[in-house]
């Protein structure tokens, strides 16, 4: 997915697009990943929590990879601190989307507290997928707002049907959220280090899950962004000074040869 460096515009920068195609894509990511929901309310009430635990955090948090992380952690048996950590550090990234986003959307004061419930993978992709900020805005909106009531929704449902279900783990639900985050992911690792950290996460996680209590492995996993970043820092500093030695041999070179030259004369 390609970022922008400014923000856009309403005609100048982009091409305009229809309000009619930003609202079907819009509608098209919201109730697809908002029906999900209903795998979120199995998999918590499956955990242990109970129907007004699930919803609140459906209703107050609104970030299914960390709402999956939390009960997936609890159903396991990891402690209530590690699975809250495990949560708060996989939504740490809306942080950084709020950034971004607040430039893109350029939004009155006023709204963005309320805007701020909304910044999450989906509708971070929305806009980021806009030419102008009519168009982002307008993606935001409706993405923000279907997904939000779909999957408060949905979880409700899920929640009140998982004793009709019975084991949910039979069924794999609680596969379905990071299913969901994992395809949202994937298109956005471009460069060799995005997808250095990414692989170098997952061995982590997965390399530690049988060691490991149940949510820590998800906190040793973000160790992969410094390690990687580190890395490749280092290898961007010998290339550096590769190239340095390189421009200095050949000045060194055609100083002798100009020298050479003039011993000649």
């Amino acid at each position: 997915m390609a970022q922008q460096t400014t923000a856009p515009a309403d005609t100048a920068d982009g091409v305009a697009k229809p309000d009619a195609a930003v609202v079907r894509d819009a509608l098209g990511v919201g109730v697809a990943v908002g029906l999900s929901g209903f795998a979120f309310g199995v998999t918590s009430a499956g955990s242990g929590l109970g129907l007004l635990q699930t919803c609140a955090l459906s209703l107050l948090v609104f970030t299914g990879a960390s709402q999956f992380a939390l009960v997936g952690a609890l159903a396991a048996g990891g402690s209530p601190y590690t699975a809250a950590a495990g949560a708060f550090f996989l939504g740490v990234r809306n942080a950084f989307y709020g950034l971004r986003l607040s430039q893109l959307l350029a939004l009155p004061r006023a709204v963005r507290p309320f805007a701020a419930q909304w910044v999450i993978d989906e509708t971070t992709a929305v806009t980021l997928a806009q030419p102008t900020r009519r168009a982002a805005r307008i993606g935001f909106t409706v993405t923000g707002f279907t997904l939000y009531v779909l999957w408060n929704l949905t979880t409700l449902l899920g929640a009140l049907g998982a004793k009709a279900i019975g084991d949910t783990r039979a069924w794999g639900l609680d596969a379905a959220g990071p299913a969901v985050f994992l395809a949202l992911l994937a298109p956005m690792l471009k460069s060799a280090t995005e997808r250095a950290v990414a692989g170098l996460a997952v061995l982590l996680g997965l390399g530690l899950l049988p060691v490991l209590p149940a949510g820590v492995p998800v906190l040793v996993a973000a160790l992969a962004a410094p390690v990687a970043l580190f890395v490749s820092g280092r290898k961007a500093m010998e290339k550096a000074a590769e190239n340095a030695t390189e421009k200095a041999g050949e000045k060194a070179t055609e100083k002798t040869a100009e020298n050479a030259t003039e011993e000649r004369r």
